[in-house]
């Protein structure tokens, strides 16, 4: 890449070396062709003028026109006389028709012009050139011997080489280039090595990443590039980012092992004691290993639902919902758990009654299941299970007067691989309810929180929000409901 930063570069350079040699060039050939032509109309002006007035103090035309004309032989300098049909022929040889220099023609000179006494002058080829009108009386002799005064249209007709300088100036332009060249080269280099050395950096420290090396960082220096720096920056939030997830994901397995493993051991000792015949009583064995059982069919049923969060794979049905009526529901669910607990479970009903929101009320029950579930963990007396009515929507809370969550946890309670730090009084649920509020709450379009302390410097209360039933929610929830119609049709045929 480095190499080619460069190239681009010299390329570029080049181009516009070129380019501006190219422009600069023409506009210098087209300057010099200009100054010449308005130079040379000046000159033949002025040499018409000077012939004019020497005709006109008697002196012999043909002699002054040539010694007028010696100076101007190195150029092909010309004296011309229009005759009345137009054609131009030399003031010294009026019976032929002229030559003129460098290539010229009588339409080049505009001899109608010339007659009006204007000035004519243009370019042709590498040549620039003037002609000049002036009047003069002649005495000429005629083809049969006789002589006749005729008031003739005399030209003036100057050429000259247009000189742009090139040949002077194009060593000391080639000179520049190459030095602009190497100067080219030499800043190409360094932008090369200064863009790809943190590209390079990047590379490795990610191929360290893909290796399973989370600790790999890119060191972040001044840099004048904001947008290498953010690279960097956002490589490094990555490989942290992942650092945290694998160990959250460590902690996460060593807890679910251990929900695994604590009901496993019970099976498997109240089973060999049945088998041996070394159980007290075989019916409050079976009781407790249906219980255990039962607790891993939940735990096993959680990891799929978490599993199906993932994939977004879950049926919702969102409606209008009393949630007073599922809350105070699910709630009264728990009382027997919470009295075989030795803990008071209250319901909190709304002031203004029936409470509407838009929710799947089956998903809905789940999370006030779980978070009574997670409540019933860690209270120590009391539960009480709320709903009001706000501005944003339904309002369900879930107090506890457990011994609260500490500040630097609150954010990450609802994490799915999270676990808390805190003992829980009791084994009430898997440990994933939260994970799984979370998830559903946000499907349903509503937001979840965690306050603590909440009494004094204990108690954590849960809040969860659900949009209030609108005609929008309405509409949206027909779009759903006709685009997973539409899905399961295409996944039938």
């Amino acid at each position: 890449m480095q190499r080619r930063i460069s190239a681009i570069v010299i390329g570029i350079v080049v181009g516009a070396i070129i380019l501006t040699g190219a422009v600069t060039f023409a506009l210098a050939a087209h300057a010099a062709q200009s100054r010449t032509r308005n130079q040379l109309a000046v000159e033949a002006k002025d040499v018409a003028q000077a012939i004019k007035a020497e005709i006109n103090a008697g002196r012999s035309p043909v002699q002054l026109l040539r010694i007028l004309r010696a100076p101007f032989k190195d150029e092909n300098d010309v004296v011309l006389i229009v005759r009345p049909d137009g054609e131009l022929v030399d003031i010294t040889q009026i019976h032929q028709a002229a030559a003129l220099p460098g290539g010229l023609s009588a339409a080049d000179l505009h001899v109608s012009q010339l007659i009006n006494g204007q000035v004519i002058s243009g370019v042709k080829g590498s040549e620039a050139f003037a002609a000049a009108p002036y009047q003069a009386t002649f005495s000429l002799r005629t083809k049969t011997g006789t002589t006749a005064s005729t008031n003739l249209t005399q030209v003036v007709v100057l050429t000259r080489g247009t000189d742009t300088g090139l040949r002077q100036a194009l060593p000391w332009f080639l000179l520049a280039a190459a030095i602009v060249l190497v100067i080219a080269a030499i800043v190409g280099d360094r932008l090369g090595r200064r863009i790809t050395r943190p590209l390079r950096e990047a590379e490795a420290v990610t191929s360290r990443i893909a290796g399973g090396d989370l600790t790999a960082q890119i060191p972040l220096p001044h840099h004048p590039y904001p947008e290498l720096a953010s690279l960097a920056t956002s490589i490094n939030a990555m490989a942290a980012t992942l650092a945290r997830s694998k160990g959250t994901e460590r902690q996460f397995l060593l807890s679910v092992s251990h929900d695994l493993r604590t009901p496993l051991t019970s099976i498997r000792g109240f089973a060999e004691a049945i088998a041996e015949g070394a159980a007290p009583d075989n019916e409050r064995a079976a009781e407790v290993i249906a219980a255990e059982a039962r607790r891993l069919e939940r735990l096993g049923k959680d990891l799929l639902d978490l599993a199906r969060f993932d994939a977004r794979r879950f049926a919702r049905d969102p409606r209008p919902v009393d949630v007073s009526e599922v809350a105070a529901d699910t709630g009264e669910g728990f009382r027997p758990k919470a009295e075989e607990l030795g803990l008071q479970l209250d319901f909190h009903p709304a002031a203004g009654g029936a409470v509407m929101a838009s929710a799947d009320p089956d998903r809905l029950a789940q999370v006030v299941a779980n978070l009574v579930e997670n409540a019933l963990k860690y209270a120590r007396t009391r539960v009480l299970v709320g709903v009001a009515s706000s501005d944003q929507g339904a309002v369900i809370w879930v107090d506890d007067d457990g011994p609260g969550i500490p500040p630097e946890d609150l954010p990450k309670v609802f994490d799915r691989l999270y676990m808390s730090s805190r003992y829980p009084a009791r084994q009430v649920g898997t440990g994933l309810g939260l994970a799984i509020v979370a998830e559903l709450i946000s499907a349903m379009g509503g937001s979840v929180r965690a306050e603590s302390p909440t009494i004094g410097a204990v108690g954590t209360r849960m809040v969860l929000t659900l949009p209030p039933w609108t005609r929008i929610t309405e509409a949206t929830r027909v779009t759903e409901a006709t685009s997973s119609w539409a899905q399961r049709s295409s996944a039938g045929r």
